[in-house]
């Protein structure tokens, strides 16, 4: 086995292609008679970091338990690098895992911990030595190599669980919900060590999280599943600003939704006022029923009645510190407005119209 270092992204030799593109095509899964994976499509890009975004129970370990190998997919096929794998054994496929529960041998050191993979490959011991050195500092436990695992904290054991990951150099760094164990202010701490560490050695990472922070602080896309399928895989800003289903409206964050009818040229009638929004995929047809998304963060509260936008009255305001959290009744429901904090307040009785940029919002068919 030859060495490549760890601050740069792998190429197959004799090639410029950087490795590490995972495709997925109609993947499926049935457990306990029923589909829990159903015929998931996605594709990354070499040294992207995707997450698998939902809630408990929507597919998303299942499916990195099949990109891994630990369980063997139904249907579908399931490539790296063009290479068939989809009945591959997982420890032919060039991956390192990390676990929700660290997954140390509590007998092992951290070294032997680290160096299990590499022994396993039949790596050189004086090779084997060199390159766990080397990750060890990269993960900052330098100086712990003769610790056992039960005398490392929480954030120290995942440390060693992702140089463990690391060392044998994987085509994909898989991430089972690895922070959720850590207390508040440690998973943020970490989440940003590893995602800053990923980009530093170029590996393609695939993150399983039910935290929608965690999932958009660090990705460069977002594969957002419930119910074994993925209604939307785009850019974090995508994803927020422009949900393309109900559920990923209400599932990240807090949402408007409005419901109206198309009037084309991306806009539509809420509650008989125009507004306007930037349709998901294809633009509803004229009389269509729509429903219009819009984050509170980008509603805009002006005095009156001042043409395009929702006109109501201020039912209630809260100060809520970098914020001011703004509630107005308007036909079409109540609107949330989460103002800057330096912001005029309205006060409750106060006449005000809700309006957005186009750009802001997404309009999508009901």
């Amino acid at each position: 086995m030859t060495s490549t270092p760890l601050t740069s992204a792998k190429t197959p030799p004799g090639t410029d292609a950087p490795r590490g593109r995972l495709r997925l095509d109609g993947v499926r899964k049935i457990l306990g008679g029923k589909e829990v994976v159903s015929a998931v499509d996605l594709e990354t890009e070499p040294g992207e970091f995707l997450t698998l975004l939902g809630p408990s129970g929507c597919g998303k370990t299942t499916t990195l338990n099949m990109i891994a190998g630990h369980l063997t997919a139904d249907g579908g096929l399931i490539e790296v690098d063009g290479r068939d794998i989809t009945t591959v054994a997982p420890h032919r496929r060039s991956m390192g895992m990390v676990f929700q529960s660290y997954a140390l041998f509590p007998h092992m050191t951290v070294a032997e911990n680290v160096a299990f993979g590499l022994r396993m490959r039949k790596v050189a011991a004086t090779r084997r030595g060199k390159q766990v050195a080397e990750v060890l500092e990269l993960v900052g436990l330098d100086g712990m190599s003769e610790r056992h695992p039960r005398q490392l904290s929480g954030g120290q054991q995942q440390r060693a669980a992702l140089a463990r990951a690391l060392v044998i150099q994987p085509d994909l760094l898989l991430l089972d919900e690895p922070f959720s164990n850590l207390d508040a202010q440690l998973r943020v701490r970490l989440r940003d060590e590893v995602s800053a560490l990923q980009r530093r050695i170029g590996t393609t990472a695939i993150l399983v999280t039910h935290d929608q922070e965690e999932a958009l602080a660090v990705s460069d896309r977002i594969a957002v599943m419930a119910d074994g399928v993925i209604h939307q895989l785009d850019r974090p800003q995508e994803v927020y600003l422009r949900p393309a289903t109900d559920f990923v409206a209400q599932f990240i964050g807090e949402v408007n939704a409005l419901d109206g009818t198309a009037a084309g040229g991306g806009t539509c009638e809420v509650a008989g006022r125009k507004v306007s929004a930037t349709p998901v995929g294809q633009a509803p047809a004229e009389g269509a029923a729509v429903r219009v998304y819009v984050r509170p963060e980008v509603v805009r509260v002006g005095s009156g009645d001042q043409g395009e936008g929702l006109h109501g009255t201020v039912r209630d305001t809260r100060f809520l510190g970098s914020r001011i959290r703004c509630v107005v009744s308007t036909p079409a429901g109540e609107v949330t407005a989460a103002l800057p904090f330096d912001a005029r307040v309205p006060a409750a009785g106060e006449e005000v119209t809700c309006s957005w940029r186009p750009s802001d919002a997404s309009l999508a068919a009901r």
